[in-house]
């Protein structure tokens, strides 16, 4: 069956995407504006994204070859987390919640501890850490055994990968650094996913080894060949992505701005028309 139906992650998707459309709904049903971008991005480019990294056949080959659970990775860490971010959840969800529920939110993101992790350098480096860490010890291979380690990592993934994604080009309401201090963070985190890509490639022990060995697989690439193939997506991969956040990131500094450009105008032009009105 070449595209299983993995329950727990599409229940979570498919469950996080009604809850979106629900307030979208209601900001609606309120005769409140909700960019028709945001739901594209986050519902159907960003759950969509998920949806084909959890599902189908790369979910059937996941903890078969390790070049596949590589693209899964990317998607999960590096792809969809750009549209979620984009999507502004936050952002929703403090417009449709009132009251105190909507106090406890804006506290929480206010925590000192939000604060640190997303700052772009903090983040970033927890980005850079977390796969040498996953493949360079046992844990990986423990999750190819064991299903709830295994849907654990996907979960991991997304939100390391969303960690970094949302302090870089996130439009929620959240503690962000300016645009000079991001695009810096994303230019000194892009040598180390290469750098990790080619370590993959030339890692002559392989990684989890043993267990994919023991699946005695007649077809397809050798162990070592799949490693170096694996190895190779993450280096390219990394590069593209990084390049597509520093594209993110210049459209968003011009459009500021274009704003605070706007702002100043305006605020010249009031000062004018007051200086005009007092000499009258």
């Amino acid at each position: 069956m070449w595209w299983p139906l993995e329950l727990l992650p599409f229940g979570a998707i498919l469950v996080v995407s009604i809850m979106y459309l629900l307030g979208v709904r209601k900001l609606q049903s309120e005769k409140i504006e909700w960019p028709v971008g945001r739901t594209i991005s986050f519902v159907v480019l960003g759950n969509g994204t998920l949806f084909l990294a959890t599902q189908g056949p790369l979910a059937y080959l996941d903890t078969t070859l390790l070049s596949t659970h590589m693209v899964q990775h990317m998607l999960l860490s590096m792809v969809a987390p750009i549209f979620l971010a984009l999507g502004a959840p936050v952002t929703l969800l403090l417009r449709v919640t009132k009251g105190k529920t909507r106090k406890f939110f804006a506290r929480l993101l206010h925590l000192r501890i939000v604060t640190v992790v997303s700052f772009p350098l903090v983040a970033g480096f927890i980005y850079i850490l977390n796969p040498w860490l996953l493949y360079f010890t046992g844990y990986y291979q423990a999750t190819l055994t064991n299903s709830l380690l295994h849907n654990f990592n996907h979960l991991h993934f997304i939100v390391v990968g969303s960690l970094w994604t949302w302090s870089l080009i996130g439009i929620d309401p959240m503690p962000r650094m300016g645009f000079g201090l991001r695009l810096f963070s994303v230019f000194v985190t892009l040598p180390f996913h290469a750098f990790l890509g080619l370590t993959i490639m030339n890692q002559s022990d392989g990684i989890a080894r043993d267990y994919y060995e023991s699946l005695n697989r007649q077809w397809g690439p050798t162990v070592l060949e799949d490693q170096q193939i694996a190895g190779g997506l993450l280096w390219a991969a990394g590069d593209i992505i990084g390049l597509l956040l520093f594209l993110a990131l210049a459209i968003q500094w011009a459009r500021a701005s274009e704003r605070e450009a706007r702002r100043i105008d305006r605020d010249l032009d009031r000062q004018e028309r007051n200086s005009l009105m007092s000499g009258e």
